[in-house]
């Protein structure tokens, strides 16, 4: 039986879970899920659908929101009483953090972004390092895997089961595994209401927009589009857009149909958070700018210049 942590955001789902219970899928045809908080019990419908047979929620008074600690010692708890022979979880941030309790908690090694897992003794993966420039053939020596899905490596398919059967409990846990948690939000959406992870259209802009007000047009160019505004690390470390906008590696890993990258470079750490992307236009005044390597489509010239140009060809054509 595999174990998969589906993360939710106050009960809405995480798409990358169900890329995580599809790779799942393909490992076992036992498949179990387990949400954190009870807000979580609503996925029950399309955990099934994507062949999860029982739903484990764990509910408790001081779980409120994202805990990580807690998340931890609750998935120790069901692993111990469960016995699987995986827990796996969604590549991502929040994915690989509330799995590294649990392996911290069990004090067994954990393998983070996995593109490949093959069940066995040893455990054989194949896992992204180096933002994704290598990809590393490993060996897990341990009874239970504990392994993150690489996001975007696995597309999610539903086979439309039934809703999966819910099972409760509290986990027992400690003063310290609610020390960390979440205090405050601020929206992660844009203008359109479109977050970062769901849009099929991203205009993101680096250190050619100039600076914050040089946005406007991106924001123009996006919402026309019916997408979003992201943009590079050196655009929020400069106050310039908020950190929720941020794509790559200490992002937010995106794969949407149209990229379009505007005055970025293309470093390591941001070309981890888009290549995945269907179509990326890349638009620079240099020719040799790494990010070149990734584009399907590249525009070399000055950005101030070629977006309000798109905008305005896009505006007549949809006349």
């Amino acid at each position: 039986m595999i174990l998969v942590l589906v993360d939710h955001d106050r009960g809405e789902i995480d798409p990358l879970s169900l890329r995580a219970l599809t790779a799942a899928r393909k490992l076992s045809q036992e498949i179990h899920a387990v949400v954190i908080g009870s807000d979580g019990a609503g996925v029950l419908n399309i955990v099934g659908e994507y062949g999860a047979q029982i739903l484990h929620v764990a509910s408790h008074a001081a779980i409120t929101d994202y805990t990580p600690m807690a998340s931890g010692r609750a998935l120790s708890e069901l692993v111990e009483k469960l016995k699987p022979a995986a827990v796996l979880a969604a590549g991502s941030p929040r994915g690989n953090e509330q799995l590294a309790h649990l392996a911290a908690f069990m004090d067994i090694p954990m393998a983070a972004e996995c593109s490949e897992i093959t069940l066995g003794s040893p455990h054989h993966v194949l896992r992204a390092r180096w933002a994704g420039n290598l990809i590393e053939s490993a060996h897990v020596h341990s009874e239970l895997l504990i392994a993150t899905v690489l996001s975007f490596s696995t597309e999610p398919q539903s086979i439309n089961g039934p809703a999966a059967t819910l099972a409760q409990f509290q986990p027992e846990l400690e003063p310290a595994d609610t020390v960390v948690k979440i205090l405050s939000r601020s929206s992660g959406e844009s203008k359109g209401g479109v977050t970062l992870i769901d849009a099929k259209v991203i205009v993101s802009g680096g250190r050619g927009v100039g600076g914050a007000e040089g946005f406007a047009n991106l924001e123009e160019l996006a919402t026309l589009l019916g997408g979003t505004v992201g943009c590079s690390r050196v655009v929020t470390s400069s106050g310039w857009r908020p950190h929720a906008e941020q794509v790559g590696q200490t992002g937010t890993k995106v794969a949407p149909d149209l990229y379009i990258a505007a005055g970025i470079s293309g470093a390591m750490q941001h070309i981890a958070g888009m290549k995945n992307s269907k179509t990326i236009v890349v638009i620079n005044t240099d020719p040799e700018a790494p990010i070149l390597r990734y584009a399907d489509y590249a525009i070399i010239g000055d950005l101030h210049q070629v977006i309000p140009a798109l905008t305005s060809a896009i505006r007549q054509a949809k006349e």
